[in-house]
């Protein structure tokens, strides 16, 4: 098979872990789809190729998790976000 982009025969195909997520602000409620892929990647001018699985196109597809696929759903901290705990009683501090 030749590369999509340029026609090389040039490829071989790598194992991959990726993470796709929404953009812009509205995306921070909507989950992180996490695909492990076989990548045929063209080493002549670097196009990648890869299928993502039924279950995470769904996720993509409609914005919110299906039942089995890898997602993450919770919001992280961002860098400056600080988690706050109570104190319980009977601690100083």
């Amino acid at each position: 098979m030749s590369c999509k982009g340029c026609q090389s025969n040039e490829q071989s195909v790598f194992n991959g872990e990726i993470a796709i997520h929404f953009s812009g602000h509205e995306a921070l409620d909507r989950p992180m789809v996490f695909v492990f892929p076989k990548i045929v990647v063209c080493f002549r001018c670097g196009f990648a190729e890869f299928a993502i699985p039924d279950r995470e196109l769904q996720v993509l597809e409609h914005g919110s998790p299906v039942k089995g696929a890898a997602v993450l759903t919770e919001k992280a901290a961002g860098p400056y976000e600080t988690k706050t705990k109570s104190a319980s009683p009977g601690m100083n501090g």
